[in-house]
């Protein structure tokens, strides 16, 4: 398989916090009509009610960030993380970001009526309800169900109900004509997506969720959950077929164990955006199975399965623009950092091996 060259900067931080989903089938309830006041349960347990639809919103993280942007709430954002600075016109809103998480200051200065916290902001969410702010904080998604409910609850909180719903058949419907362009594959090649430092990701991840939607099988979560660091003994017992890779490990498949590996011996590797792999959100989902699937089986694969938002978009209201998924990677941008955070110690781990690793330019 043909290595591609990358382009997109950033720092992978993974990992997972156990939390209380919200209630689903009140928000399906709720969203009915998508009045306010809504009250909903968030990962924390705690019961958060918003009176009346928040007109300014601040994202923690850039999974929500880009969620906001897919149900057509962009307008009501006003602070968002350095991460989500690909999201146009992000530019003009705030930027929350400290050196790890957010800066509560910052955050304050937004004036926010809601602050939605994802997963990686599980840090963050105490000191942001100590400065009297409101904050829904949503649980780890870790499947493609996941994302959907996640997107009908930001939906829900924000009053873009019809945007969620859309978003959401937009991302199904690309995620079920990727599903059929692999449906009949017998051999499924056996693959790993490595972190650096011998960490890799595992079963009950939204990585996995996406590798096993591309089409490959996750070696790591035969016997493996989450983000575990393995030792090169086990690396090259599970002998991956082929390698995900990001612009931060572009060269990873030429250091060991991974080049004594079948993959780095055959120079295998999926190239995908860090943003694409990282992000749980709809945008995410949709860019990576097209772009991981049209690699790992070029012969299988067309364009043509590709399903435009117009195609699902049934009301006359303004809809976000199409984001039709490519595998040219020869601009930059600033993606990074999306789904959730394992602890400090780890991510830190992570940036430090990933700093090693050569950035191969087009």
């Amino acid at each position: 398989m043909r290595r591609l060259s990358l382009v997109f900067v950033s720092v992978l931080l993974v990992g997972s916090f156990a939390g209380v989903t919200p209630a689903s089938a009140t928000a399906a309830t709720q969203a009915d009509d998508c009045s306010f006041p809504v009250t909903m349960t968030d990962a924390t347990g705690t019961e958060v009610t918003i009176e009346e639809r928040p007109e300014r919103v601040t994202t923690t993280n850039p999974s929500a960030a880009q969620t906001m942007w897919e149900i057509g709430g962009r307008s009501q954002v006003v602070g968002l993380t350095q991460y989500a600075s690909y999201l146009d016109g992000a530019e003009s809103r705030t930027n929350v970001s400290a050196s790890f998480g957010v800066n509560v200051e910052r955050v304050v200065s937004t004036n926010p009526d809601l602050v939605i916290a994802p997963n990686a902001s599980a840090g963050d969410v105490a000191p942001l309800r100590q400065a009297g702010l409101t904050v829904y904080h949503l649980p780890a998604a870790t499947t493609i169900e996941d994302i959907r409910t996640k997107t009908a609850t930001i939906g829900r909180l924000t009053g873009n109900c019809g945007g969620a719903s859309e978003a959401n058949a937009w991302m199904d419907a690309n995620v079920d004509a990727v599903r059929q362009v692999t449906a009949d594959a017998e051999d499924r090649p056996a693959a790993l997506y490595p972190l650096g430092g011998g960490y890799v990701a595992a079963d009950n991840t939204f990585v996995t969720s996406l590798i096993e939607l591309a089409g490959a099988e996750n070696v790591a979560a035969r016997n493996h959950t989450q983000y575990p660091q393995l030792s090169d003994e086990i690396i090259l017992k599970l002998d991956p077929e082929v390698l995900f890779v990001t612009e931060n490990s572009a060269t990873i498949a030429e250091t060991e164990p991974y080049a004594s590996t079948t993959a780095g011996e055959t120079n295998s590797t999926v190239s995908v955006r860090v943003r694409d792999i990282n992000q749980p959100a709809p945008r995410s989902v949709v860019a990576f199975a097209h772009n991981a699937t049209a690699q790992l089986y070029p012969d299988r694969y067309d364009a043509d399965s590709y399903v435009p938002r117009s195609a699902v978009t049934k009301t006359s209201e303004p809809t976000p623009a199409d984001h039709t998924p490519s595998t040219d990677q020869s601009t930059t941008d600033a993606s990074g950092p999306g789904f959730t955070a394992v602890a400090a110690l780890v991510a830190l781990l992570a940036l430090v091996c990933t700093q090693q690793f050569r950035r191969r330019r087009p």
